[in-house]
C-alpha cells in the first residue's frame, strides 16, 4: 500500500499535501524507510502523543525511492525484459519490416 502511495507521488508534482489519517501514516511508513523526504505533523497533544494531525507534505522522493520504484513492477506496467527488443526506432522499424535482428 505505501508503494502503491510512492508510485503515486513519482506522478505528481512535488510538493504534495496529504490530509487523511491513512494518506499521512503512509507517507510517514515512506519517511521512515528513506523513500521520500517529507515534513509530517507531530501529534496535536504532544503529552499524550495523541490527536489528529493535520497534513503531510511530501517535498521529494529519494534515490532510494526511485530505485525501489524501478525494483518493483506494477500490474499495470509492462514487464520490464531489457534484452527482449532493441530500443526506440530500430524496434519500430523491425516490426515495421516484420524482420528481427538479434
Amino acid at each position: 500500500m505505501a508503494m502503491d502511495m510512492l508510485r503515486q507521488l513519482a506522478g505528481s508534482r512535488l510538493p504534495a499535501t496529504f490530509h487523511t489519517p491513512s494518506e499521512i501514516d503512509q507517507i510517514k511508513l515512506l519517511r521512515a524507510a528513506g523513500l521520500v523526504i517529507a515534513l509530517t505533523p507531530a501529534p496535536s497533544d504532544p503529552l499524550t502523543l495523541s490527536g489528529s494531525p493535520r497534513a503531510a507534505q511530501v517535498l521529494a522522493i529519494t534515490q532510494k525511492g526511485r530505485e525501489e520504484l524501478a525494483r518493483f513492477p506494477f500490474p499495470d506496467s509492462a514487464p520490464s525484459l531489457p534484452h527482449a527488443a532493441p530500443a526506440g526506432w530500430r524496434y519500430r522499424l523491425q516490426r515495421a519490416l516484420g524482420t528481427r535482428s538479434t
